[in-house]
């Protein structure tokens, strides 16, 4: 006959820490779900009573990290942009059966590194802390733990990132561009020249009395939305002059020749096209160099080409629509500083 103990499912687990120091703690044996293991906590009594709460199907969730997860995706989560959204919602995904069952002051500082080591995704799992930071402060907020976030204050404590340095030269851009067809160019041209991510480009709408207006989809920003004048720009006057002649009810800027709009895949599919042409291009005429460069480009690069075409970096920074001069020179602006020698 199996052995019948007091506390069924209650296993103990041991690991060893840095230094070789060995640490117990307790479980709830989820094996049978094919799930993982619930932390329980090394305190044995208030193991005990977390496993009570579970064997005999008390509630679950409070006083638990889930709780706020569950509040969070139902009241927060949805007023997010549809890309925002869509990130957040696979980073809680992710980080959910991890933290959920956890108790707020079981997660320390060592278990958010533990978990930044065993990501294999090591920039994602950034990302996944970032988002456990933000629910902790609504926690907080809403009076479900006083605990404060164990990394506060903290530096370094993640894992090391390196911003992508890509310069989309005037060559570069000259090169796919003479592959492209009127569609895409339109697209480069716009982003080029407005600084705007490609989701926005394709759903900004024909100027008024001049104008075209920019309400950037990512930040979801109305309150100062952006506006350029036509006039001041030659490359939009031929993109609207082009788009008046189209007959179509679709108020977008961009739109194929027959007045459908135009949508992210078409304008992905279009670059991947002209850029591959453009690379093999350079690379039947023996320069491999440029190929390769041209191989590296995203159409994203577009709005780091912008930045580069600003006069300087608040300009630049305008441009781009951010936050803080700080984001633009570290992402976008590639660009050397030119300074007047003093003597």
């Amino acid at each position: 006959m199996p052995k019948v103990t007091k506390y069924p499912r209650l296993r103990t687990k041991v690991y060893k820490g840095k230094g070789g120091k060995a640490y117990v703690y307790y479980v709830y044996d989820m094996r049978k779900e094919n799930k993982p293991d619930i932390r329980l906590g090394t305190d044995y009594a208030k193991a005990l009573q977390k496993w009570d709460e579970l064997h005999n199907l008390r509630p679950q969730d409070i006083g638990r990290i889930e709780e706020a997860f569950a509040r969070w995706e139902e009241r927060e989560l949805p007023k997010y942009s549809a890309d925002t959204y869509a990130g957040y919602l696979k980073n809680l995904r992710t980080i959910r059966p991890v933290f959920g069952q956890m108790v707020w002051d079981e997660v320390d500082l060592p278990t958010l590194r533990q978990y930044l080591d065993l990501r294999t995704a090591k920039t994602q799992g950034n990302r996944e802390m970032s988002l456990l930071r933000l629910i902790w402060g609504k926690a907080k907020l809403w009076g479900m733990t006083r605990t404060p976030w164990p990394a506060e204050g903290i530096r370094g404590w993640k894992n090391e990132e390196n911003a992508r340095v890509f310069e989309v030269t005037p060559e570069l851009f000259r090169a796919v561009y003479a592959q492209a067809d009127q569609v895409l160019r339109d697209s480069m041209d716009t982003a080029s020249a407005t600084g705007m991510r490609l989701k926005d480009v394709i759903a900004v709408e024909m100027p008024r009395n001049g104008l075209l207006k920019r309400i950037a989809n990512k930040t979801q920003k109305v309150k100062g939305a952006i506006e350029f004048d036509i006039a001041d720009s030659p490359v939009l006057t031929r993109i609207v002059q082009r788009r008046e002649l189209v007959d179509t009810l679709c108020p977008n800027l961009l739109v194929l020749p027959n007045g459908l709009p135009v949508t992210y895949r078409m304008i992905s599919r279009r670059w991947e096209d002209a850029r591959d042409a453009a690379a093999y291009r350079a690379e039947v005429t023996g320069d491999d160099e440029l190929g390769k460069r041209i191989r590296q480009m995203y159409l994203r690069d577009m709005r780091s080409f912008a930045a580069n075409l600003a006069e300087d970096i608040d300009e630049a920074s305008k441009l781009l629509d951010h936050s803080s001069v700080n984001v633009t020179r570290k992402h976008y602006r590639t660009r050397a500083t030119r300074l007047k020698a003093v003597r």
